[in-house]
């Protein structure tokens, strides 16, 4: 935030948030996430639920050096998911930062993931012959 402001020669107090990543990577995607919503963000709740959530391995571990890396999130189906912090730059917003085997859990995967979730909740349904 503070290398940011500094390279585009922005006031100290201007709304930025960004996350540095630099790596390389063989297999897996990684993206800094900024996700708003309509209240304030309870930090202990958003762990909690991504603890419970499904393909989801939370690794958020600063203190000892755990976090969610390519490296680590190669080979697994599971995204890992850390660095959540409330954002800095926008009101009501978490900021995370995830990892996932591009060729385990893609995008073809979540697709059948979801359909299934979707037969199983009844959202989708088979069409009706005409």
């Amino acid at each position: 935030t503070w290398e940011t402001r500094k390279i585009c020669g922005l006031a100290d107090d201007f709304p930025v948030s960004c996350t540095a990543v630099r790596i390389p990577t063989a297999r897996a995607h990684s993206e800094s996430i900024v996700a708003l919503f309509d209240t304030p963000v309870d930090i202990v709740a958003a762990r909690k639920a991504l603890e419970e959530a499904p393909g989801v391995k939370l690794v958020d571990d600063i203190d000892n050096l755990k976090y969610p890396m390519p490296l680590t999130a190669t080979g697994q189906y599971d995204v890992e998911v850390g660095r959540l912090r409330r954002n800095i730059a926008f009101d009501n917003a978490l900021e995370f930062f995830v990892c996932g085997d591009q060729l385990l859990r893609g995008a073809a995967l979540n697709a059948v993931l979801v359909a299934e979730a979707m037969v199983k909740n009844g959202s989708l349904k088979a069409k009706k012959a005409t």
